[in-house]
C-alpha cells in the first residue's frame, strides 16, 4: 500500500499539470481535491496510520499539499472571472465593427452656408462671449437704461450681478468689433443667444443668429440691399423674390424687414407663409449715428449697415421643419435625415 508521502507526490504532479478548459473543469477540480469528500480530506484521514514520531513532518507535507491545491484553484478562478468581466479576447483577424456615419446638425449646416456666402464677398467671421455686460448688449446699441426697446427682449440676467446678462442678440459682437478694430469693418457674427420665452413649437429660450455689420466711408442703403439680394440668390435661388418693409430697431435708422417669396408654394400661399406668399427672414438697416458716436466714430465721415437673421428661421424655410424644439432634443431619428447634406 502506498505511503502518505507517495500519495502526496502523485497528486502534486496531477495538480501541477492541471489546466481547465472551462468553468466545469475548474469546478470538478475543486470537488476532487478540496471538496468534503475530496483528496485533501482523504489524505488527512491517513494521518492516523503515520507513526507518532513522523506525524509532525507528515502534517507539514499535508498542509503544503492543501495550499498547493487551493492556490491552483484560486489562480484559475481569478482568471475565469477576469475573462467574464472583460469579455472575450479580441480576435484581430476578424473584420472590424462598422461605425455609423455621423452628420452635422441642421442648424450648423445652415449657419455654415450663411457664413460661407458672406465670406465670398469679403465678410470675416467674428465671435464674442455669450455672457455679456449691459454696455455691449444694450447701452452701446442706442438702448440706455430707460429705453423702451429693452422691453422688446425678455432677458436672462445673472443673479449675482444684474449688469451682466445672457446676450439677447449677437449685436453685442458688433459692438465689441467697433470698440476694438480700426475701420473699415465688415464682419458676420454667428452665435447662440438667449431670451426668457416659453418653449413651444414657435419659440425657445435659446436660438441662433447670424448678424452682419459693414462700416466704411460712403456706405449706403443701396449697398445693403445689393448685399442682401446676393445672399438670397445664393441661399434660396435666383428666382426668389424679395421685398423690404419699413420697421424699427434702436441701433439702425432707417430700419427695414426683408421678406422673400415662399420657397414652398412659390408665392401662392401655404401654411409656412400663412397663405400670404411671403416669409420674413431678417431685419436690417443703416447703423444709427448714436451707435457710431458711442465708439468714437464720426457719423459725418463714416456710415454703415447692419442686418440680422435667425438661423432657425432660415433652416425652417430650407427644410420645412416647423417645430423649434426638434433642434435641441438630440433625437437621432431627426438628425439622420440630414446625413447626406
Amino acid at each position: 500500500m502506498p505511503s502518505l508521502q507517495e500519495l502526496i507526490n502523485v497528486h502534486e504532479q496531477e495538480i501541477k499539470a492541471f489546466s481547465p478548459a472551462d468553468n466545469t473543469d475548474l469546478e470538478n477540480f475543486r470537488i476532487r481535491f478540496l471538496g468534503t469528500k475530496g483528496i485533501v480530506k482523504s489524505l488527512s484521514g491517513e494521518m492516523k496510520t503515520v507513526p507518532p514520531d513522523q506525524r509532525k513532518e507528515a502534517g507539514q507535507m499535508l498542509n503544503a499539499f492543501k495550499q498547493l491545491a487551493e492556490e491552483k484553484y484560486a489562480s484559475f478562478k481569478e482568471m475565469q472571472e477576469g475573462v467574464a468581466n472583460n469579455g472575450p479576447a479580441i480576435d484581430y483577424t476578424l473584420p472590424g465593427i462598422p461605425l455609423p456615419i455621423g452628420t452635422r446638425h441642421p442648424l450648423r449646416i445652415v449657419e455654415n452656408q450663411i457664413v460661407s456666402i458672406f465670406e465670398k464677398i469679403g465678410f470675416s467671421v467674428a465671435t464674442g462671449p455669450e455672457i455679456e455686460d449691459d454696455w455691449h448688449n444694450f447701452s452701446s446699441l442706442n438702448m440706455p437704461a430707460d429705453h423702451p426697446a429693452r422691453d422688446m427682449q425678455d432677458t436672462f440676467y445673472v443673479s449675482s450681478n444684474p449688469d451682466w446678462v445672457l446676450r439677447t442678440h449677437t449685436s453685442s459682437v458688433q459692438a465689441r468689433i467697433l470698440e476694438t478694430q480700426s475701420l473699415p469693418v465688415r464682419v458676420i457674427c454667428p452665435g447662440r443667444v438667449y431670451r426668457n420665452e416659453t418653449i413651444s413649437a414657435r419659440a425657445h429660450c435659446f436660438f441662433h443668429q447670424c448678424e452682419g455689420l459693414y462700416v466704411d466711408k460712403d456706405v449706403s442703403f443701396a449697398d445693403l440691399k445689393q448685399t442682401l439680394y446676393y445672399f438670397v440668390t445664393e441661399m434660396f435661388g435666383a428666382d426668389t423674390k424679395v421685398r423690404f418693409r419699413p420697421s424699427y430697431f434702436p441701433f439702425t435708422e432707417p430700419s427695414a424687414e426683408m421678406d422673400i417669396s415662399c420657397t414652398v408654394c412659390g408665392g401662392k400661399g401655404c401654411n409656412l407663409c400663412k397663405h400670404s406668399g411671403w416669409v420674413e427672414i431678417l431685419g436690417c438697416g443703416m447703423v444709427h449715428p448714436n451707435m457710431l458716436r458711442n465708439f468714437g466714430i464720426d457719423p459725418e465721415v463714416y456710415t454703415g449697415f447692419a442686418f440680422g437673421m435667425g438661423v432657425e428661421r432660415i433652416t425652417q424655410i430650407k427644410f420645412q421643419v416647423n417645430d423649434l424644439r426638434l433642434y435641441s432634443q438630440n433625437d437621432v431619428r431627426f438628425l439622420r435625415q440630414f446625413q447626406s447634406l
